[in-house]
């Protein structure tokens, strides 16, 4: 019990940490095959860090918030054609 509290408490403070440190933080995906830029803010979520799509619909990162970015903008039909573009990270 105790130890399953220290882990709780340890997580906690991780997640804060994790917090302060994106807070105002803004990320940019670029192409891989030429369709150009974006620039999105991040925000800490619940499960992660989350990713703010031009439409204003915030998505899970699923890790990172520069591939996640790109693969649902300036690539996403590119992904999509690929193969990759249904697959959950």
């Amino acid at each position: 019990m105790v130890a399953v509290c220290g882990a709780l408490l340890l997580a906690a403070s991780f997640s804060q940490a994790e917090a302060a440190r994106w807070r105002g933080e803004d990320v940019t995906g670029c192409s891989r095959v030429g369709h150009g830029c974006v620039t999105a803010p991040v925000r800490p979520a619940r499960f992660g860090h989350e990713v703010r799509l031009p439409g204003g619909t915030w998505i899970g990162c699923g890790g990172d918030c520069r591939d996640k970015l790109r693969e649902q903008t300036v690539d996403f039909w590119d992904e999509l054609s690929s193969g990759k573009g249904g697959r959950r990270r």
